[in-house]
């Protein structure tokens, strides 16, 4: 091997030392991931192994499922409710996705700012940041229905409870968008003498921008699903109760696939111009 060769070698060397991977040492967190996720294997496998299996004829159970789908999907049908019912109800379905995904933006936009350690109070941000941990570690139905006693069942509750959750997500989702700015943009304006409304219009919100719709689309997404699902359960009506009639109610299978293929096609509809949007915003 010529000095040429051994000098290119050991530049290698030297670069791949410098560039070693870091590994995380040891600490209290990683303990304490390791003990849930160790528990959380030992009861999966207990659970599956104390659950009565002689009762249950798996064969025919799979025979029927497979059955039961091709009834959904190959052949559906309205039948209780014609094709523009169905559109209508979809419509209100979609409304009251919208309306709660508007107000939790809006109350998102603002809180995030607030919950930003870079914006904001190291104080202030950490009491709004445990609040929203709380309001997410609720599940969306039990707002609702924890609305639902002073609202009553219906619209009024939905849309209350949705938005309790959807403004927890977003306010996370949008403080976290606004952490990820360059520091020196904001102290540069800082020191020019930009007041703080200055620096989130001029600065914060503009190079967010993209993240923001992001999140707000991410979420429209799961609130649609949700107020299928509150449709039934908050009695918020919309493509949900029909669905909860033709299951529970009529047991039409036919039914139930096209109400399916309704939700899907929304759904898809949805994503289409999620990427339209954000596409067009990247581009401007």
């Amino acid at each position: 091997m010529d000095a040429k060769s051994i000098q290119q070698s050991s530049t290698i060397l030297r670069h791949s030392k410098s560039n070693r991977i870091k590994i995380k040492p040891f600490s209290k967190s990683t303990l304490v991931l390791r003990v849930t996720l160790a528990v959380m294997a030992i009861l999966t496998v207990l659970s599956f192994a104390t659950i009565n299996f002689q009762t249950i004829d798996f064969w025919s159970g799979l025979v029927d499922t497979v059955a039961n789908f091709q009834t959904m999907f190959t052949n559906p049908q309205l039948n209780h409710f014609s094709f523009w019912e169905g559109f209508y109800a979809v419509l209100i379905t979609m409304g009251l996705a919208f309306l709660t995904t508007l107000f939790g933006a809006a109350l998102g936009l603002f809180f995030g700012l607030l919950s930003a350690e870079n914006l904001s109070n190291k104080r202030v941000s950490n009491v709004i940041k445990g609040f929203v941990a709380f309001i997410r570690a609720v599940p969306t139905v039990l707002w609702v229905l924890i609305f639902a006693v002073a609202a009553g069942l219906g619209s009024v509750a939905a849309v209350i409870g949705m938005t309790f959750h959807s403004a927890g997500y977003l306010i996370k989702a949008y403080s976290e968008s606004f952490e990820e700015l360059d520091e020196g943009v904001i102290e540069a304006l800082r020191a020019s003498g930009a007041s703080w409304w200055q620096i989130v219009v001029q600065a914060v919100i503009p190079t967010s921008l993209s993240y923001l719709v992001s999140w707000t689309f991410m979420r429209f997404e799961i609130n649609f699903s949700v107020a299928v699902a509150m449709g039934a359960a908050a009695g918020a009506g919309g493509i949900g109760y029909n669905m909860f009639m033709a299951s529970s109610f009529y047991f039409d299978l036919n039914e139930i696939g096209a109400i399916t293929y309704y939700i899907l096609a929304f759904a898809v509809l949805l994503e289409v111009i999620a990427i339209r949007f954000k596409t067009n915003i990247n581009g401007n």
